[in-house]
């Protein structure tokens, strides 16, 4: 008998000198590469994701205090999925087996509905759309509720971008002017601006031995409309991009201090989300869901 895969079937896309792996379980990037060239921290087929890397993070991204928090009037308690810190973390779907609902040589989707969990009496129907082409990977992750009553949503996702070597030496770009401190167990306590500190990217400078696992926000996009991170190898060595579409409004950059080796800091997590940490206790970013209604995010990888 062949052992099954942690994350079940493994679809396969390849197009423009690209090669992706989108996983059945969690529906997430367990790799991708241009021209052989590695541009996200994958894991092998034979073991679970590595720090959540490559997943979809629905429908909540990052930490909920405690699991509890108030919607239309109503209190509620999520399961405690990050028992280390007492916190609810980054949603349900990590785990789940998602349905392949189309696929061809260079894109695939893969479809989950929802059912209610403890503290999320809700039915969503969740997409995630992977494409390749000249311009890169595209990903868009849609969610329709699908049920009766309003219902809370975020989006999020947790690609780790890779120079295939650690990231103290990597030049980070992130046009972001302001940061969230957190307490201890990794909860918001304040914005802070980020002008005259370690965590100003805005000019792209070495990331050197500071650890990130920080969310930042006041993004500045392009004409385009996109928000840009770049990752590139000193001297100008060729890097990797990740851009974020309309409604992300945050990024969390994590440097993978805590991941056991060979991963630690051999990535940079670049989160895009549609709402801070803690969200659905503060309301910040939040989408308000009504019957019917759908919310789409998009983001992208390619080789810079």
């Amino acid at each position: 008998m062949i052992p099954a895969a942690p994350t079940g079937e493994q679809h396969t896309i390849q197009a423009a000198g690209f090669t992706a792996v989108v996983t059945e379980v969690g529906a997430g990037l367990r790799a991708l590469a241009h021209q052989g060239r590695p541009l996200v921290l994958d894991y092998p087929a034979d073991r679970a994701p590595v720090g959540s890397a490559g997943l979809p993070l629905l429908p909540w991204p990052n930490r909920i205090d405690g699991g509890r928090y108030a919607f239309d009037g109503e209190e509620r308690q999520l399961a405690l999925t990050e028992p280390k810190y007492g916190n609810a973390a980054h949603g349900f779907t990590r785990t789940l087996p998602w349905r392949l609902e189309s696929r061809d040589g260079g894109s695939v989707r893969l479809a989950l509905r929802l059912f209610p969990q403890p503290g999320y009496p809700h039915v969503l129907d969740l997409s995630a759309g992977y494409r390749l082409a000249e311009d890169g990977l595209t990903v868009e992750i849609s969610a329709v509720n699908a049920g009766a009553t309003a219902a809370p949503y975020g989006f999020g996702a947790h690609p780790y971008l890779t120079l295939g070597e650690p990231v103290d030496g990597a030049v980070l770009e992130l046009p972001a002017a302001e940061r969230l401190d957190v307490d201890d167990r990794k909860i918001p306590v304040g914005r802070r601006d980020v002008t005259g500190t370690p965590y100003d990217f805005r000019t792209a400078r070495p990331i050197g031995d500071l650890a990130l696992d920080t969310a930042f926000t006041g993004l500045a996009r392009d004409a385009d409309g996109r928000v840009r991170v770049r990752l590139t190898g000193a001297g100008g060595a060729p890097g990797v991009e990740l851009w974020a579409g309309e409604g992300v409004e945050w990024l969390q950059l994590f440097t993978g201090d805590t991941l056991a080796e060979p991963y630690r800091r051999a990535g940079l997590a670049v989160e895009p989300m549609s709402c801070p940490p803690d969200a659905f206790r503060s309301g910040e970013g939040v989408i308000r869901l009504e019957p019917g209604a759908r919310a789409v995010h998009r983001f992208g990888i390619r080789p810079c």
